[in-house]
C-alpha cells in the first residue's frame, strides 16, 4: 500500500470520527438542555385543583400535566407570603440569607417606589441559564423590586437578574389596582390611624373656629391657622400617597418601559398569555427559559365573562378555572409545536391559599389548603406552606406518580441550573437540592434532612426527616396567637412580641401521621420524644452557623415609597398611559 492510499484513509478515519463527534456532541446538548416552562399561580391552596384531591372546581388542564406527568404531595414554598418566597425560588436560598423577609410591620414591598428588592448580589438561575446560550423570559407577576437609587437604575428589575424579557407587573394584584376602589389595601392599620388622627383635628379646629366666632372663648388666629395647616399636610400626605396608589403602583411594564399604567385588571392575563405564546414561538429553534409568573388567584378577582358565574366555588372558583384555561393555553402552545419530549414543565405555588377575602354575600372566597392547618401569611402551619407541585418532562420523567418526600421551591434553582450543563455557585450555600433522581425514581429519599421554617427573621419551625426512617417530624419554636388582633389589620400574622406564643421545649408534631397538626406530642406519647428535640436543635445549631448579617431589604428605609423611585409613564406625578394590544375576544369555555 503506498503512502497516497494510507494518507487518504487516514484523513477519512479523521473525518469520519470528528463527524461522528459533531453529531454525538449535538445530541448531547440537545437533550442536556432542555426547554425549562416554570408556572407559578399566586395565593393558590393545594385543595383548590382537582389532582390534589378538589372534585368541585374544576381544572381538567392541571390535571393533565399531573397524570403526564408526576405530584410532589410534600412540596413547601420558604415562605408563606408572595416576596420571601419567590426570593427564595429565584435564589434558591433561604430569603433570611438575602435580606429579603423581615421579622416585623413589613414583610412584603408593599410600593414599586421603593428602595428595596432582590439585591444585585444574588444570582438567580435566569442569570446562570442565560450565560449557558439560554433565551430568559418572565410574563408577569415580579414583586422583588425595581429601583436602588434613581427612578432608571431598574437595579432589582428582572432584567438586572438575569432574563432577556420582562412583560408584567412589577408589583402585585392587590385592591389599588381595582378600577373604581375606593379603599388602598397597603398598610390598612396606618392609614385608619392616620385618617382617624385627622378626623380628631378637623373636629377640634372646627369646634375651636366656632367658639371662636361665637365669642365664648378668646384666642389668637394663630392657635387655629397653624393648626389648619398641620391639618392639610397631613390629610394631604395621606390622601397623595394611599388616594394616587392605583396610579402609580398598579403599572404593567415591558422591559424598563412602562407600557400602561394604572394597568386594566380586566384584560392583563390575556395579554400575559398572549405574550407567553409569542415568546414560545419566537423561541422555539433554540434552548428557552420561560417564567411564567400569574396574576391568579390573588384577590381582587378580575375574571373574563365566559367564567363568571361558572364555578360551584363563587368569585374565587371562578377565577381558578380561568387560571386553568390559561394554562392549558400554555401548554398546548409547547404540544401544537412539538417541543413537548424537549421541555420541562413545572407548576406551583408560591404559597398557601389565603382566607381573608370575603365575596358579595360575606361568605369566605379565598382559596382551601385542604387537610392542612392554617393559610397565607400564618407563620409556620403547613397551609400556608404547604403548596401543590407538577412536573412534565415526557420521555424523561414517568407519568401519573405521586412523590411524598418532603421538597422545596428552592430545589427548582439546582434542577434547572444542572438540566443547562451549568455549575451551581460555589461562594455561596445553595439550599435547594437537585430533584432529577427524585423524579427519575433513581432515589427514594430527599437528600432534605432538615427544612427551617421563618417568620420573618425569626426561626419559626424546623421539619426533620431522618435519613434512615419515612418519618418527617416538625418543630414548632413559637406559633401564632389566634387572638392576636395584627391579622385583622393586615391579614399577616405578626412574628414577635404579643403577635405569637412561645414554646419551650417545641412543640412537636409527627406529620406522617397528624399532617393537619391537630395533636402535639409529649414524652407520654412519643417515646423518642427527648431524641427528636435533640436532633433537631443540633441541626438548628449547624444551619445557624450558615448565616451571616444582610442588608434588611425590608426595613422601613427600603420599604417605604420615594417619590424619585416611582416607575412613571410620562412626567411624574401625571403618570398614565395605556398600551392594550390584546385584541383577542374573552377566551371561550
Amino acid at each position: 500500500m503506498d503512502l497516497s492510499t494510507l494518507f487518504k484513509r487516514y484523513v477519512a478515519i479523521i473525518l469520519c470520527y470528528s463527524s461522528t463527534r459533531m453529531i454525538c456532541t449535538t445530541c448531547t446538548e440537545t437533550d442536556y438542555q432542555p426547554n425549562i416552562v416554570l408556572i407559578m399561580a399566586d395565593d393558590l391552596g393545594i385543595g383548590d385543583i382537582g389532582c390534589y384531591g378538589n372534585n368541585t372546581i374544576r381544572t381538567p388542564n392541571i390535571d393533565r400535566l399531573a397524570e403526564e406527568g408526576l405530584m410532589l404531595t410534600h412540596h413547601l414554598a420558604a415562605a408563606p407570603l408572595c416576596t420571601p418566597s419567590r426570593a427564595a425560588f429565584m435564589t434558591g436560598r433561604y430569603p433570611i440569607r438575602s435580606g429579603m423577609d423581615n421579622g416585623y410591620r413589613v414583610r412584603v414591598l408593599t410600593f414599586t417606589g421603593c428602595s428595596g428588592g432582590l439585591p444585585k448580589n444574588e444570582t438567580t438561575f435566569a442569570a446562570i441559564l442565560q450565560k449557558q446560550g439560554y433565551h430568559t423570559g418572565i410574563i408577569g407577576k415580579w414583586h422583588l423590586g425595581v429601583n436602588c437609587e434613581t427612578r432608571t437604575d431598574h437595579c432589582h428589575h428582572p432584567l438586572s437578574h438575569g432574563f432577556d424579557y420582562y412583560y408584567g407587573m412589577p408589583f402585585t394584584n392587590v385592591e389599588d389596582c381595582k378600577p373604581g376602589t375606593n379603599q388602598s389595601a397597603i398598610f390598612v392599620d396606618i392609614q385608619v390611624r392616620v385618617y382617624l388622627a385627622a378626623e380628631v383635628i378637623f373636629a377640634g379646629l372646627l369646634t375651636l373656629f366656632v367658639l371662636r366666632r361665637t365669642g365664648l372663648i378668646s384666642v389668637g388666629w394663630k392657635w387655629i391657622v397653624w393648626p389648619t395647616v398641620c391639618w392639610c399636610l397631613l390629610f394631604g400626605s395621606w390622601y397623595s400617597l394611599f388616594g394616587f396608589l392605583r396610579h402609580w403602583n398598579c403599572l404593567v411594564m415591558r422591559n424598563h418601559q412602562v407600557v400602561q399604567q394604572p394597568s386594566n385588571p380586566e384584560t392583563l392575563p390575556a395579554r400575559m398569555t398572549e405574550e407567553a405564546l409569542g415568546f414560545i414561538e419566537r423561541n422555539q429553534k433554540k434552548p428557552f427559559l420561560l417564567f411564567v409568573s400569574l396574576l391568579h388567584v390573588h384577590s381582587p378577582f378580575f375574571t373574563a365573562k365566559p367564567f363568571v358565574g361558572k364555578s360551584n366555588h363563587g368569585s374565587y372558583g371562578d377565577n381558578v378555572e380561568e387560571m386553568d384555561w390559561h394554562v392549558g393555553q400554555i401548554v398546548n402552545a409547547i404540544d401544537n409545536l412539538g417541543l413537548a419530549n424537549k421541555t420541562l414543565i413545572y407548576f406551583a405555588s408560591d404559597h398557601g391559599g389565603s382566607r381573608d377575602t370575603v365575596g358579595m354575600n360575606g361568605e369566605i372566597d379565598g382559596g382551601w389548603n385542604g387537610i392542612y392547618r392554617g393559610k397565607k401569611g400564618l407563620a409556620g402551619w403547613e397551609g400556608g406552606i404547604r403548596v401543590p407541585g407538577i412536573l412534565r418532562w415526557p420521555g424523561q420523567l414517568s407519568s401519573g406518580r405521586k412523590i411524598d418526600e418532603p421538597t422545596s421551591l428552592m430545589d427548582i434553582y439546582p434542577t434547572v441550573v444542572n438540566l443547562a450543563g451549568a455549575s451551581l455557585p460555589q461562594d455561596r450555600i445553595i439550599d435547594g437540592r437537585d430533584l432529577m433522581s427524585l423524579l427519575k425514581g433513581d432515589v427514594e429519599k430527599s437528600e432534605h434532612e432538615f427544612l427551617f421554617h421563618y417568620c420573618g427573621n425569626a426561626l419559626n419551625a424546623v421539619r426533620w426527616h431522618p435519613k434512615d426512617s419515612d418519618s418527617v417530624w416538625k418543630a414548632h419554636m413559637f406559633t401564632p396567637r389566634s387572638d392576636s388582633e395584627n391579622c385583622y389589620q393586615t391579614n399577616i400574622w405578626g412574628c414577635h412580641d404579643d403577635s405569637v406564643s412561645h414554646h419551650d421545649p417545641p412543640m412537636l408534631f409527627d406529620l406522617l401521621k397528624d399532617p393537619s397538626e391537630v395533636v402535639p406530642l409529649s414524652p407520654e406519647t412519643e417515646p423518642l420524644f427527648h431524641k427528636i428535640q435533640d436532633q433537631i436543635r443540633m441541626g438548628v445549631e449547624r444551619h445557624r452557623k450558615t448565616l451571616t448579617p444582610v442588608p434588611l431589604q425590608l426595613s422601613w428605609s427600603n420599604a417605604l415609597w420615594k417619590p424619585w423611585l416611582q416607575p412613571c409613564c410620562g412626567t411624574f406625578p401625571f403618570c398614565g398611559c395605556s398600551e392594550d394590544s390584546s385584541q383577542n375576544p374573552a377566551p371561550e369555555r
